[in-house]
């Protein structure tokens, strides 16, 4: 490449140039926040207790490996909630005093089956003997080698903890109480019903463009509800991607080389070993349907005759020529079922018995083959196979085999269209053969297009020039447009986030968005997979609170509501519902048996303050005008039914109580971790 031979040219003094530069970062780098620093080794801090660097990487490390698939970013933030909670819950435990003997952990120690179960800690009965634990223990600390006691330490240590937070759990459940008397309300909730009639003008009535609001009243609302709207510190990025993708010249010139390819493929006898070949994707061996091809090239590819070549073709970033191998009939099909399954039969959970299932098949059968259109209705509302029925009893694709035997049968013996009944361990299917397909097995010799040296350093001087024009001209868009290229926000990143919409995983942008050097308007360019970043810092929020492009979403139809509530007052002036309704435009309705546990009034949806309104007015009487959540309503009710006393109200109670001790366990935490005085500085690492 050009880039490269320049580079070669002038190699000694890169050497030192690049020596130097590395040389002047580390030593900035430990000046203001390495060994010179003060706090360099903290990842953060709770409460004032320090999460020392060196000991969470390796508790990062540890989770990443464990963890298959997860991310160093991933692996960081679990560490870091795992600390958190740690600290704060260790205080906890020493503030109450909390500490777990011997013989708890022993309990404990019993209850893990890895351990428990261990034949070199049971006795003759096959029972975990403690003697032969202790004396094992006791082993492994005289070891000469002392690795497996210093594991074994660590296991102990999280065994305790483990312990101390169930023993903590279950001090706040045991606090947590439902009275007879939260029962009996519980109760009341549910079956007391009211009846009421009621006009409504919906929020929707006035348009948008009536009710401006502004950043200032949507910052002013959310500061009213601090808690509410809090957010972490955010930045917001713009950036455009240069991507580094093959021109058209460059798959014009692959052309001329898969094109000598093609003449060797059109006689080659082996077309699984050519393709291994000469291609970057493998030969596969399966036969797949038409709908499976490539969709641009469907029909000349599956009508292609044995032997035939076609291509060279575009297909996924690939320059392409496929030979068909092989032709196979009815090679899959597409099947709908209505199982009927009955008491006994294998994973069945029904009650009819054998004979009430085939008789209730074969009514349905009747019904499919009267009205074949109807079957996938029919499958929904009857079918027992949970996998199929919310798709209409449906089965795509499938294979000769794939099935029990006698529902393989009927598919791949009957023609299309065909509905019937069929018996199998599994209960009735009542079966209709949707289609049947066809399959080709194609030998493809693909060959990724790659862009060329002339390409790759266009574009790492498009980039180039691009961010070095963005650190002179403020108008980023601008300069964006006049290069093709289109300016892509992201919003509310976070310190401890590592994907940044439109580009994935690119943690290195989130950290520099945050560092205390990066001013708002700097730019700087990016290299990822998909070529090169240009991003300019656009805002950071340290308020407290969300930034305004997430609060709006939530907040700014509040606000409109309120200020549509005004306006619609005036239309529902009146001193009855008859004349709100003739001012405003609407009709009176009826509610009937609304209880306050669901107050969903008909038609309209949740509305709690319209129905506890009802509830709270004498029969007859009208209320004044209701501010709801879907608009403004007036009430007048006509009745409350109250529900019988029931001899107990105990299946109120202990649900609720268990639902509140659950509640209590997670509660109570976020309220500790709220209150504590967190440092967090996981957006440096």
């Amino acid at each position: 490449m050009a880039v490269l031979s320049k580079i070669r040219q002038r190699s000694f003094f890169l050497i030192i140039i690049i020596a130097l530069a590395l040389f002047s970062f580390v030593l900035a780098d430990v000046i203001q926040s390495g060994t010179f620093g003060a706090g360099a080794n903290d990842v953060g801090s709770v409460n004032g207790t320090d999460i020392e660097a060196q000991q969470f990487m390796q508790n990062v490390a540890m989770i990443e490996k464990q963890g298959q698939g997860t991310s160093s970013t991933q692996a960081l933030n679990s560490a870091w909630d795992q600390e958190v909670r740690r600290i704060i819950l260790t205080e906890e435990f020493e503030k109450l005093g909390l500490k777990i003997g011997s013989e708890q952990l022993i309990n404990v120690i019993k209850q893990n089956p890895n351990l428990a179960q261990n034949p070199q800690f049971l006795n003759a009965a096959g029972q975990f003997d403690e003697n032969k634990f202790k004396e094992s223990l006791k082993g492994i600390k005289n070891a000469p080698d002392q690795t497996q006691w210093l594991q074994w330490k660590e296991f102990e240590k999280n065994i305790e903890r483990y312990a101390l937070e169930q023993m903590y759990n279950t001090m706040i459940k045991s606090g947590v109480y439902t009275t007879k008397a939260e029962g009996k309300y519980l109760y009341k909730l549910e079956n007391d019903k009211a009846d009421f009639d009621y006009v409504t003008v919906a929020f929707s009535t006035v348009a948008d463009d009536q009710v401006k609001v502004s950043d200032a009243e949507i910052i002013d609302f959310m500061k009213k509800s601090p808690k509410k709207y809090k957010s972490d510190n955010t930045t917001s990025v713009d950036f455009v991607l240069v991507e580094n993708k093959p021109s058209k010249e460059d798959e014009q010139a692959m052309l001329s080389s898969i094109g000598d390819v093609k003449v060797k493929f059109d006689s080659v006898a082996n077309v699984g070993e050519f393709v291994n070949a000469n291609s970057d994707i493998k030969f596969d061996s399966t036969y797949v349907t038409k709908k499976d091809l490539p969709i641009d090239y469907q029909e000349e590819l599956f009508n292609l005759p044995v032997g035939g070549v076609y291509g060279p073709y575009v297909f996924n970033g690939h320059q392409c020529i496929s030979r068909m191998v092989a032709k196979k009939g009815n090679a899959s099909a597409k099947a709908s079922h209505i199982l009927l399954a009955y008491k006994g039969a294998p994973q069945s959970t029904a009650t009819r018995t054998k004979e009430e299932a085939q008789a209730l098949a074969n009514d349905l059968l009747a019904q499919a083959k009267a009205n074949p259109g109807n079957f996938a209705m029919l499958a929904m509302t009857n079918s027992d196979d949970p996998g199929s029925k919310n798709n209409g009893g449906e089965y795509d694709n499938i294979t000769p085999g794939q099935m029990v035997p006698q529902f393989n049968d009927f598919v791949f013996n009957n023609a299309v269209g065909t509905i019937g009944v069929v018996e199998t361990d599994y209960g009735f299917h009542v079966i209709k053969v949707m289609d049947k397909y066809n399959a080709v097995l194609l030998g493809t010799v693909a060959q990724k297009i790659q862009p060329s040296e002339a390409t790759i350093d266009a574009i790492y001087t498009k980039a180039s020039q691009l961010e070095a024009d963005a650190n002179e001209n403020a108008d980023f868009a601008a300069l964006a447009k006049k290069a093709g290229l289109e300016v892509i926000p992201a919003t509310n990143l976070k310190g401890s986030d590592e994907y940044v919409q439109g580009v994935g995983s690119q943690r290195e942008i989130v950290r520099w968005s945050f560092n205390k050097d990066t001013e708002i308007g700097d730019v700087r360019r990016f290299e990822v997979p998909q070529g090169f970043v240009i991003a300019k810092l656009k805002d950071r929020n340290e308020s407290g609170l969300l930034p305004i492009d997430i609060a709006k979403q939530s907040v700014e139809p509040i606000i409109k509501n309120q200020k549509k509530a005004e306006i619609i007052k005036k239309k529902m002036s009146g001193a009855s519902l008859e004349e709100a309704a003739k001012k405003s435009g609407a009709t009176v309705q009826t509610a009937t048996g609304v209880s306050l546990k669901a107050p969903v009034v008909p038609n309209i949806g949740n509305e709690p303050k319209v129905v506890g309104k009802a509830f709270g007015l004498a029969a007859g009487k009208t209320s004044e005008i209701i501010e709801g959540n879907t608009g403004m309503f007036m009430v007048r009710a006509k009745a409350v039914t109250k529900a019988p006393e029931v001899p107990s109200y105990e299946t109120y109670i202990t649900q609720d109580r268990s639902q509140n001790r659950s509640y209590a366990v997670s509660m109570s935490y976020i309220a500790l971790k709220e209150k504590a005085e967190i440092k967090d500085n996981r957006a440096n690492f």
